[in-house]
């Protein structure tokens, strides 16, 4: 099948010498996370994402207890397109059944993640939330144990996650340098929460990709509102629903204000939101051709930012979340 592919910006990945869509795919939507998916859902999403140019695609054995690997990799070998034109990251070390960092079981995952995603590699394998394990197994277990599946030819690229960007740091200064390819990094940048900023100089300065997920911190900036477990304070869900108010009232949507906030820093790589219909992939596709073509509403997310003040950069403990 022969796609034709928009202009989606393709933005390189600190040295990996990939280019990711700066719209990426989050999948985790795919295992019913967030409600029932359809499989016709999930493969017509997968299709219509790359259609319109998105070729990054994350999951984790963890999203829907391994039905977003399952329904993702349905979705890919729907394409029929060679296996070269989509980039694929996948996580290892958080289960279902719980966290689990070491050598032996994250080779073992990596066997069940390609089984599930139908693929004979993903170009980035992440160590899963990383702050609920031990940084130093990590460090001496974990990160070698990924190098030599990378060395095996079962992953192309290594990357850790997690939600305090200290994490990344602590990480990054005791492996060998270029041990860690990439950063994915959620809840910090967006509108509320640009922290992940003043980590970037840093980053750059190690070669590591950023990968910038939850632009819309985790529902905070929708006009729905937040899940119920959303572990924000009552404060700052009050400030993001004046915010999302103001913008209706003014016909704007707050949700494409927050993704082209983010998309606007070029320093990030791709930023990841989760997706499971074509409506969601058309709306978020549109905020990037958008902002490419008329740049972002100034006025709008002026105004959002100042109502947001009080509340800026207030975060909350790593515990119940879907990153």
């Amino acid at each position: 099948m022969a796609y034709p592919h928009p202009n989606l910006e393709l933005r390189p990945l600190g040295n990996t010498g990939l280019k990711l869509s700066c719209v990426g795919f989050g999948a985790s939507p795919l295992g019913s996370v967030f409600g029932p998916v359809s499989e016709h859902d999930a493969i017509s999403s997968v299709r219509e994402a790359f259609r319109l140019g998105i070729n990054f695609f994350d999951t984790s054995p963890y999203y829907g207890g391994t039905l977003s690997e399952k329904m993702l990799g349905q979705g890919l070998k729907a394409l029929g397109v060679p296996r070269n034109e989509y980039i694929v990251s996948t996580k290892c070390g958080r289960y279902v059944e719980g966290f689990d960092f070491s050598a032996e079981r994250v080779t073992k995952s990596i066997d069940e993640s390609l089984a599930r995603l139908q693929l004979d590699y993903v170009d980035i394998l992440q160590c899963h939330d990383i702050e609920f394990g031990s940084l130093d197994q990590i460090v001496n277990e974990t990160i070698p144990a990924l190098r030599k599946l990378k060395e095996a030819g079962k992953i192309r690229f290594i990357g850790i996650t997690g939600l305090p960007l200290g994490v990344f740091t602590y990480v990054l200064d005791r492996v060998p340098p270029g041990a860690v390819d990439v950063i994915l990094s959620y809840c910090r940048y967006s509108i509320n929460d640009s922290t992940l900023a003043d980590l970037l100089p840093y980053l750059k300065s190690k070669g590591v990709g950023v990968i910038s997920a939850s632009p819309l911190a985790m529902g905070l900036l929708t006009e729905n509102g937040p899940p119920e477990w959303h572990p924000a304070s009552p404060e700052l869900k009050s400030a993001c629903e004046a915010a999302a108010s103001f913008c209706k009232e003014k016909g704007k949507n707050i949700s494409k204000i927050a993704m082209q906030y983010s998309l606007s820093n070029k320093d990030i790589s791709s930023v990841l939101v989760g997706m499971n219909s074509v409506r969601q992939v058309e709306e978020n596709v549109s905020a990037a051709t958008e902002l490419a073509t008329f740049g972002k509403d100034q006025e709008t997310l002026s105004e959002v930012e100042a109502i947001l003040i009080p509340v800026k950069n207030q975060t909350w403990p790593s515990g119940i979340q879907q990153s």
